[in-house]
């Protein structure tokens, strides 16, 4: 398992936090997810043969967020 941490910005409450972790839960691969609104980002552990971190960066900009 790999690991990544997403820059994410644009959340403002607790339904922002579901709504990135969701949408990353979706990306095939991805094992977890730890959102942080305060900290403004999303760790996830995820299978790199599976999973690409421009696949999970487009799953959370679909949402409205933007990602670095």
């Amino acid at each position: 398992m790999e690991k990544t941490t997403l820059k994410v910005s644009g959340m403002t409450c607790g339904h922002c936090e579901k709504a990135v972790k969701t949408a990353l839960m979706g990306v095939d691969g991805v094992a977890s997810v730890i959102v942080s609104l305060s900290e403004g980002t999303a760790e996830v552990e995820y299978d790199g043969s599976k999973a690409e971190v421009g696949r999970m960066k487009s799953a959370v900009e679909d949402q409205g967020y933007d990602v670095e």
